[in-house]
């Protein structure tokens, strides 16, 4: 499952251009439309993406400072988004693109510098710069198929969903100890098929915990854009149900989730 840097941020490259094709020309009423995030327009979902990539960028370059103010948003990380995207609002449509442009090239050029193995500060875990791209990979990803649902585009699935995938598999020990249980120490085998029908496996074959099934499924999942109930996955063994009920593979506290019959993208 290893990638290069460089694999990574062209594919985080054409996720931003798939993104930013879905609302280059929105006028202002679609950039106004609400998503399935409750109180998030359009708007909100780009510029949240702009202003994280800019901390990202400040993580890269300038860690310390980064680690010195970290406590402040750490504390209030839950009314700090809302407030994040509230503030935003005095924007215009083109100054939320044209942030959002500009923030994730920054990026890239930055994380182009960087050794895949470098260690960089987060609102979680400290991760590698390569670990890096692939969440801003996958936040693109979830916050973009908040934008689809919102503007009733299908959009295709690609083979970029393994990294989402594998983000979610990392994340399972960080999903329990986020509610405050001991990490499971039996391994869960995860057997997934991407949109290309090559099959992507994680964990041991002889594992007793089973999660099984389309890679879009997974992602919609371990990203909260839909519930478990929405799903054709195949969930077996004890540890596999309990970490599937709340599946989070982004940073930050525990994830609200969906209710069942919300999930645009399986309908």
């Amino acid at each position: 499952m290893a990638v290069s840097m460089s694999e990574l941020l062209a594919d985080l490259r054409a996720e931003s251009a798939e993104l930013t094709a879905m609302i280059r020309t929105l006028d202002p009423e679609g950039w106004e439309r609400p998503t399935p995030a409750e109180g998030w327009a359009v708007r909100d979902q780009i510029s949240h993406l702009a202003w994280f990539d800019d901390a990202a960028t400040t993580a890269a370059t300038d860690p310390d400072g980064f680690r010195a103010a970290l406590p402040v948003l750490n504390n209030r990380i839950d009314s700090a988004v809302d407030d994040i995207a509230v503030a935003a609002r005095s924007l215009s449509p083109e100054q939320v693109l044209d942030w959002f442009r500009t923030a994730r090239a920054r990026s890239i050029d930055v994380f182009e510098t960087l050794d895949p193995k470098a260690r960089l500060p987060w609102y979680g875990p400290d991760m590698s710069a390569a670990s890096f791209v692939t969440a801003r990979l996958m936040e693109t990803w979830a916050h973009g198929q908040d934008v689809a649902d919102a503007l009733d585009i299908v959009r295709v699935p690609t083979t970029r969903l393994r990294h989402v995938a594998l983000l979610g598999v990392r994340a399972i020990g960080y999903g329990f100890a986020l509610r405050g249980m001991e990490p499971p120490s039996d391994p869960v085998r995860v057997e997934l098929t991407l949109p290309d029908g090559t099959p992507w496996n994680h964990g041991p074959e002889d594992a007793a915990d089973l999660v099984k099934g389309p890679a879009l499924d997974f992602c919609l999942l371990v990203t909260q854009r839909c519930n478990l109930a929405d799903t054709a996955l195949e969930v077996r063994g004890e540890t596999a149900t309990t970490w599937t009920s709340f599946a989070q593979a982004f940073a930050g506290p525990p994830g609200r989730g969906r209710p069942a019959g919300q999930a645009r993208a399986l309908a």
